[in-house]
């Protein structure tokens, strides 16, 4: 693409750059090409103006940066106030394909299941659907592992054009506070958003929680068109204000949970590994079966229902399909049963209100008791790791406290933030070794929870990511106690 016209209204370019042909961009001077726009932002570790002459070498042939930015170079420098919102327009102008309807959902917890979810239900009623969000990438052609909640704005656009190459018309996304705040959806086209909850977590990002909310707002007050439909759960403390925020910014605000406007859950009985709903619709009531354990999940699916509802699906269509939803990777999965019947859980909790989530879920079908493994990611969040533990006294009967990614930090002193919480809880620093003792000690009744990694397949110590699934060490702890 020319890269006048790729600049034109977004950023400023110095004359003459009509003959200059832009064959792709990115912020990572690594996967700089021959002809690429190099984008040179400031990030919290490293300032891309470093990298420009590396770019250079590998091909590339203008750069975009701040319109304040001191930079040495012959290339073409194009400047903008903030260059990151320029190379999402950019991004999306270069790639220009999308899929038809892009809807995006944000909140602390609940972002992976409402996306998948709402895949799921696009899907069974004849669309071609995808999901983009923590666990990856998945459409009709496509199951791909991903690493990051939002990806960056230019890998986003040509995601979103690859996608609709291969025939998606309906794509649902996680819209991340860092997300939002570092522009990355800004040249998405939404066709509707949904906000779940807000909890404690990314406090060593935001300054604080006040903060942390007003990122989750971008989604309505910045990205979502003016009368697009806003879907919001109404059961969590932080909904009154959210829904305040969307109606002030013109959003049609629809509602779902005990309290909403839109779906109105009236009755929901627990079942061992299922619920039953009956939920009052513009179409009256309606029994809703949701095969997925836990009333957090529930509400994921309201949320999905709805944002499907507000993109034109009909109302019965989708509360039927909730029938048959499959939950998320790592998300209150059963990843084994022992030989004495005793289930064991891999979640992702790894926030205070995830946690409690998850254990009050399994409480109502557990006779015996709730055994818990769980640790604190390091180079994160500090101030939630006491949170965790005295959750984790509170609502489990039997508490392991283990590794979970420590990365740079002593994984002994993050273990110790949570043990001073955590009562009688019993520390096992090897996850492997720790999950091993959950599960012998399991006995018919008990419910076992593995909280904190889900869907990861690696453990991440200092700088290496080791190979490491829950899911596995499940499997081969409950063979290994069979045995």
């Amino acid at each position: 693409m020319n890269l006048a016209r790729l600049a034109n209204g977004i950023a400023h370019a110095p004359d003459n750059l009509d003959k200059t042909e832009i064959s792709g961009l990115t912020l990572d001077s690594r996967a700089v090409g021959e002809g690429f726009l190099f984008v040179a932002v400031s990030g919290s570790k490293v300032d891309g103006a470093r990298f420009i002459e590396d770019a250079k070498a590998k091909g590339a042939v203008a750069v975009l940066t701040s319109s304040d930015a001191v930079v040495e170079t012959d290339l073409p420098v194009i400047r903008a106030d903030n260059p990151r919102l320029s190379a999402a327009k950019m991004a999306a102008r270069f790639y220009e394909k999308q899929p038809e309807t892009m809807v995006a959902v944000t909140g602390t917890a609940g972002k992976t299941s409402i996306a998948s979810f709402l895949r799921q239900i696009w899907t069974a009623t004849g669309l071609k659907a995808a999901s983009i969000g923590t666990t990856g990438v998945v459409s009709p052609s496509r199951n791909d592992y991903g690493t990051l909640t939002t990806p960056d704005p230019v890998a986003l656009a040509e995601l979103l054009a690859s996608l609709e190459g291969e025939g998606v018309t309906h794509a649902s996304m996680e819209a991340s506070s860092h997300g939002i705040d570092q522009f990355r959806l800004d040249g998405v086209r939404l066709a509707a958003g949904g906000f779940t909850n807000l909890g404690h977590d990314h406090l060593d990002y935001h300054p604080d929680l006040e903060s942390y909310f007003t990122a989750k707002m971008g989604l309505f007050t910045r990205l979502l068109p003016k009368g697009a439909p806003a879907v919001i759960n109404t059961d969590d403390q932080w909904s009154g204000r959210a829904i305040e925020v969307a109606t002030g910014v013109g959003c049609d605000v629809r509602t779902v949970g005990r309290n909403g406007s839109l779906l109105a859950l009236k009755r929901l009985e627990h079942e061992r590994e299922r619920q039953v709903a009956e939920v009052k619709t513009p179409d009256g009531i309606q029994r809703v079966v949701l095969p997925l354990a836990g009333e957090f999940q529930m509400s994921n699916a309201l949320v999905a229902a709805g944002l499907a509802i507000v993109t034109g699906t009909p109302v019965k269509a989708a509360l039927e399909t909730l029938e048959n939803l499959k939950g998320a990777s790592g998300r209150l999965e059963k990843a084994g049963m022992t030989a004495g019947g005793v289930p064991v859980f891999v979640d992702y909790a790894h926030k205070p209100e995830a946690l409690e989530h998850v254990l009050r879920a399994v409480r109502p079908f557990t006779t015996g008791r709730v055994i818990l493994v769980m640790g604190c990611g390091g180079d994160r969040d500090k101030t939630k790791r006491p949170m965790m533990g005295e959750i984790a006294n509170r609502l489990a009967d039997v508490v392991i406290v283990t590794d979970d990614n420590p990365r740079s930090e002593d994984p002994a002193v993050i273990r110790s933030e949570i043990m001073a919480a955590a009562g009688e809880a019993r520390e096992i620093g090897d996850r492997r070794e720790a999950i091993r003792a959950a599960v012998g000690e399991a006995r018919t009744g008990d419910t076992v929870i593995v909280a904190g990694k889900g869907h990861e397949t690696g453990q991440m110590v200092g700088s290496i990511n080791h190979p490491f699934s829950d899911h596995e060490e499940v499997r081969r702890a409950i063979t290994e106690t069979k045995a």
